[in-house]
């Protein structure tokens, strides 16, 4: 079963072309959506684009106000996750402490895509690491991720914030194969734990501690 992973630099929107693969991957079916209570506005943001293309069925599960148990149901019963950007150690608390990311790893499992957007995108690898201007603290706070990617660091927002010291000083203190930065309005589709595709603005990485442009 392939694995489907789209980690985007910034919030909302999709990128084009990866909303139109995110669309043809959930199959029609029913996206779940989660986001931390009060987002309700902003989820048009995340679902106008997928609409265009032809995705219509929508569940929204905004934490932490939706039970754990319920939202694990929905989330087990989608064709498609959205983890939506925003308070990023709120996401962490929300999804990835609570028995939430079992059913996410389960459905990642199941080949079901999953979209994650800043915040999203930061607690999708085995380590998520939030970055001080992000967390609002004195350094960066490290943190068990979803574990959908195993061997990676990602920063968001990575030109917008000039996060090129942040990933120059985790990705020396945090030994990984793979690291990127990427900047908003800009994805990776990761397939079978692999990047496979990038769509929109700069991606960075870290190699011998030099800053290298990818994309």
């Amino acid at each position: 079963m392939n694995k489907h992973l789209f980690l985007f630099g910034g919030g909302s929107p999709f990128t084009s072309e990866f909303a139109r693969k995110f669309v043809g991957l959930s199959l029609g079916g029913n996206i779940a959506i989660l986001y931390l209570d009060g987002g309700e506005p902003i989820i048009p943001r995340y679902t106008n684009l997928l609409e265009l293309y032809g995705q219509y069925t929508f569940t929204h599960i905004p934490l932490p106000s939706t039970s754990v148990e319920e939202a694990s149901n929905l989330v087990e019963n989608s064709t498609g996750i959205i983890i939506c950007g925003g308070d990023s150690i709120g996401y962490a608390d929300h999804i990835v402490d609570t028995p939430i990311s079992e059913a996410v790893r389960v459905a990642y499992e199941k080949g079901i895509p999953i979209a994650g957007f800043s915040a999203g995108a930061l607690i999708s690898p085995e380590i998520c690491v939030i970055s001080a201007r992000d967390s609002g603290r004195m350094e960066y706070l490290k943190r068990k991720g979803l574990g959908l990617i195993q061997d990676t660091l990602i920063a968001v927002h990575f030109s917008q914030w000039n996060e090129q010291d942040h990933l120059k000083q985790i990705t020396a203190e945090i030994s990984t194969t793979y690291n990127y930065g990427i900047d908003e309005n800009t994805g990776l589709y990761v397939k079978n734990g692999i990047l496979e595709e990038i769509e929109g603005g700069g991606v960075y990485t870290i190699k011998k501690g030099s800053l290298i442009q990818i994309h």
